[in-house]
């Protein structure tokens, strides 16, 4: 058997740019090097640990030069627990290499003329802007730097945090957390202490065993809080941790909790028991009130979220007398945003918990003019669908990561919209979506929001209209 080839060693790259999904690139012999956790202007020794014909993929073993774009960051935990990894840069650079991330992609996959290139709408908050968080016990925290060179044996190695990049069994435990406002921090230091002070078990991912799983707290611009316990087995000591969380911090809105014997994690086909107060919060934008329960979706960024649905009703151009169709409507949000200057608004969702929160939050806004219906886009959005339903003047859809299905995108072709707002945030599968839809639409204007400050996710919103015959 062959010995294998050695991997190529480079010493004193410079990096050049950031490229797609956030890793930054270097040119090596007019080969691009794909490296994570460097910034242009850094000068970096490379170890080559993936070598293909057209591109390599490095890691850095050594600083020689730091970018003089170069920021401190504001985490401790920053470069472990892989969450916001764009802090070292300042926000100012994010948001440009955002922006030139979309214009290349939907140029460079998509082939796209577009008619008006808008620069990024920024986050005016960079810092505790997410209003959901989901954090993971378990019982095998991540050891830092300096306590895995020590000679200390750690027999309690009980955390609750967030995930180890690539490391599904292992967390980081967090003390302060910079996405969430307060109470969020409170709410998992208090969980977590009364955990250790008690010794309740800490979930195991390998073997399935231990108590507590995951922590999930939802937040709002109104100051509601919703905090869902996620425990693998009833026993009374989960009593005793939520009475201990609901005393600790006085503002929780809704307290609530699931016993989840499945090896995943996921909560959708599971029963959430309300300890205290309600079984959901409510949000507020723009004067519309949204009931957000613990299944819901929500855009986890509320004040970005309605900075980028007023810009799609803005390019919905609404006048009172469409037809709208809002694909992939989730609690049914934008369907409702833009219910007031419409005709009439169809919304679909696959997932029916979130239908039932669309009809909800109609009701509760008073909005008679939506109609909402559950099931796969690509088996519900058919002829028939649009000849019961009315031909729709607008399309606005708002796909997962995975954009839209060829089957739907085939039927707006045949049904032929005057206008498609498609809001993504995957610009990737956007522009390989324009680009099919290219053949009977024009791309008029293109809006990058920044959603999620730090890290390279960026959401896009195009405007299609349908060109004369």
């Amino acid at each position: 058997m062959g010995r294998r080839k050695k991997l190529p060693f480079y010493e004193e790259v410079t990096i050049e740019d950031i490229a797609a999904e956030g890793k930054s690139i270097a040119r090596i012999e007019d080969i691009v090097v794909f490296v994570p956790g460097a910034i242009p202007g850094d000068v970096v020794d490379l170890q080559v640990t993936r070598k293909r014909k057209n591109y390599r993929e490095a890691r850095i073993t050594n600083f020689r030069k730091y970018s003089d774009l170069r920021t401190d960051p504001f985490c401790e935990h920053f470069g472990t627990c892989g969450g916001c990894k764009w802090q070292h840069l300042p926000y100012a650079e994010q948001l440009k290499y955002k922006e030139k991330q979309v214009y290349d992609v939907l140029s460079r996959i998509g082939k796209i003329n577009i008619g008006k290139k808008n620069p990024i709408i920024g986050a005016e908050k960079t810092q505790f802007y997410r209003n959901k968080l989901e954090y993971t016990f378990s019982n095998h925290r991540w050891l830092s730097d300096e306590e895995a060179a020590g000679d200390e044996t750690f027999s309690n190695r009980n955390g609750l945090g967030f995930h180890v990049p690539g490391r599904f069994d292992r967390v980081v435990d967090v003390n302060k957390c910079y996405l969430q406002e307060d109470p969020s921090n409170q709410i998992r230091n208090a969980a977590r202490d009364f955990a250790l002070d008690n010794q309740l078990s800490f979930y195991d991912h390998k073997t399935n065993e231990g108590l507590l799983r995951n922590l999930i707290i939802r937040t709002t611009t109104t100051g509601e809080v919703m905090v869902v316990l996620s425990v693998q087995f009833d026993e009374p000591g989960i009593y005793e941790m939520l009475e201990h969380i609901s005393e600790s911090v006085e503002s929780i809105t809704s307290l609530m909790y699931v016993i989840n014997a499945k090896k995943n994690e996921t909560l959708y086909d599971q029963d959430i028991r309300t300890f205290k107060g309600r079984n959901h919060i409510f949000e507020e934008l723009d004067g519309l009130k949204f009931k957000i329960g613990p299944k819901s979706f929500f855009q986890t960024n509320s004040t970005q979220a309605l900075r980028l649905y007023r810009k799609a009703k803005e390019y919905a151009g609404l006048t009172g007398s469409e037809i709208v169709y809002d694909l992939y409507t989730g609690t049914g949000t934008i369907a409702n945003y833009v219910a007031g200057t419409s005709k009439k608004v169809v919304g679909i969702e696959s997932v029916p918990e979130a239908i039932e929160d669309a009809h909800i939050n109609s009701e509760l806004n008073g909005i008679d003019n939506t109609l909402f219906h559950a099931g796969d886009m690509k088996d519900i959005f058919t002829p028939e669908f649009v000849a019961a339903n009315g031909h729709p003047d607008v399309i606005i859809t708002d796909p997962p990561r995975a954009g839209m299905h060829q089957d739907v995108i085939r039927e707006l072709l045949r049904i032929e919209p005057g206008r498609i707002v498609y809001v993504s945030c995957n610009p990737a599968t956007q522009a390989r979506d324009a680009e099919l839809l290219s053949e009977k639409y024009d791309c008029i204007e293109s809006q990058p929001v920044d959603m999620f400050p730090h890290t390279h996710h960026i959401e896009n919103i195009l405007l299609l209209e349908k060109r004369d015959a």
